[in-house]
């Protein structure tokens, strides 16, 4: 190839097939894309090596794109059911999968998503690290670290959390902050362990280039993590995750001048009123990095219906910037989602990020509105199914609760607004008490 990454390709003038792909299904200009891939504000995770890949661009002038977190766990570690719930996943519209595995054979299950899986695949290696040496924390080296960084990428994984942001300086910083949650990022609180264990230098940051080079041979998209995103609205906005922040717009200047794609990785908890500047600071600080949250999650008392909070915070995040959702589901805190929490998780993520390109502007979004708006006005229910963003449940309510009259509900009955004003169009009596 004449290329290394989509990055290089889009500085050479170089049309990749996965930009042309691209473009078809985001209706973009194929030149206005890979001006955006070559400034880095759009990235397009493509591994060479994940053949059954369905690429699709994240960030600038795109659809906002959602992704869901799956994996074992040392408490559920059933592959095939995992399997199960990504397959569900995708058949819902999930552009991306996160394999977050903690326990089990991982490369096993990795190397099946990516031979099976057409998502955007990406993983967290500091959490494989720690599977795959099964040693004391403290025993693994810095080199050992970046090992699993390259066994990912050969396997062809698309996109990697690297949780390079906190160093030594920055976990100074977080010790003297007094947070009310502390680190909640499950790979930040690992390399912080590790970091106050050895006393080392984190060897992510240490040896960023190294990393940057594997990226740049596969052609990996690199997600900067956000090890000290704010865990609690207490902590939102505060100085660790602030000074974490410029440490990740640095990292992706260096990223750039090597032709890696990023990410980068935001909060978090955070309340409303913080979630327009959050995002406006990430576009100043990085340079219009695409920039992926997970939520954030608005309030921190709804145990069981965090996707609720996750959708209200991810609908504002995106229509101010952010490009890509982590889906949260109702299990979130309390155990392994299981396939119905998916579900819910992927429909309150979708909500968000249609309900974001809408306010966004993105051309076609509202094609969808208007023609489930005709199909209420004509009271064609079928079409109303066939266009809700899940038809399986639209039909099994109408279903448990049949109205008398086909052309009303069991709310309204013969006193629905549309039905009577359709009538009065015709010129046809309108028979609400008979």
């Amino acid at each position: 190839m004449d290329y290394t990454t989509q990055m290089n390709a889009a500085r050479q003038g170089i049309i990749t097939n996965e930009m042309k792909k691209v473009s078809e299904y985001e209706n973009i200009n194929i030149d206005e894309l890979v001006s955006l891939v070559a400034q880095g504000k759009v990235c397009i995770p493509a591994n060479k090596n994940h053949k059954s890949l369905k690429p699709y661009g994240i960030g600038k002038k795109l659809k906002t794109k959602i992704n869901v977190n799956l994996g074992t766990s040392r408490d559920c570690l059933d592959m095939d059911l995992e399997m199960e719930k990504v397959m569900s996943a995708v058949n819902m519209g999930a552009e991306s999968i996160m394999d977050l595995s903690s326990y089990g054979d991982t490369q096993k299950f990795r190397r099946k998503l990516i031979d099976e899986c057409p998502a955007i695949i990406g993983t967290v290696p500091i959490y494989d690290a720690v599977v795959y040496y099964n040693k004391p924390l403290r025993t693994i080296t810095a080199k050992e670290w970046i090992d699993v960084v390259r066994m990912h990428a050969e396997d062809g994984v698309d996109f990697m959390t690297i949780h390079c942001g906190v160093n030594k300086h920055t976990a100074e910083r977080f010790k003297q902050s007094k947070r009310l949650t502390n680190i909640v990022s499950r790979g930040g609180s690992i390399i912080f362990a590790w970091m106050e264990l050895t006393g080392n230098e984190n060897p992510f940051f240490e040896y960023y280039d190294e990393i940057l080079d594997i990226c740049r041979q596969y052609d990996v998209t690199i997600s900067l993590g956000d090890a000290c995103r704010p865990g609690s609205i207490h902590d939102a906005g505060d100085i660790s995750q602030i000074e974490e922040l410029v440490t990740l717009g640095e990292l992706t200047n260096r990223a750039w001048a090597k032709d890696v794609q990023v990410m980068i990785e935001g909060p978090g908890h955070m309340p409303l009123n913080q979630i327009k500047a959050n995002m406006e600071i990430q576009e100043t600080i990085c340079n219009g990095a695409p920039f992926y949250v997970l939520g954030p999650l608005v309030t921190d008392i709804a145990p069981g219906y965090d996707h609720i909070t996750s959708a209200i915070g991810g609908a504002i995040a995106a229509t101010y910037g952010a490009s890509f959702l982590c889906y949260v589901t109702p299990a979130e805190h309390l155990r392994l989602p299981n396939l119905e929490d998916v579900k819910e998780g992927i429909i309150a993520s979708k909500i968000a990020a249609h309900a974001a390109d809408i306010a966004k502007g993105i051309p076609g979004a509202t094609d969808w509105d208007n023609a489930m708006s005709q199909a209420r006005r004509d009271l064609d229910w079928e079409k109303m199914f066939d266009l809700a963003i899940d038809s399986e449940k639209a039909r099994r309510y109408r279903a448990e609760s049949k109205p008398e009259n086909e052309d009303t509900c069991t709310m309204c009955g013969k006193m629905c607004a549309v039905r009577n004003i359709n009538k009065i169009l015709k010129g046809e009596d309108v028979d609400i008490m008979e």
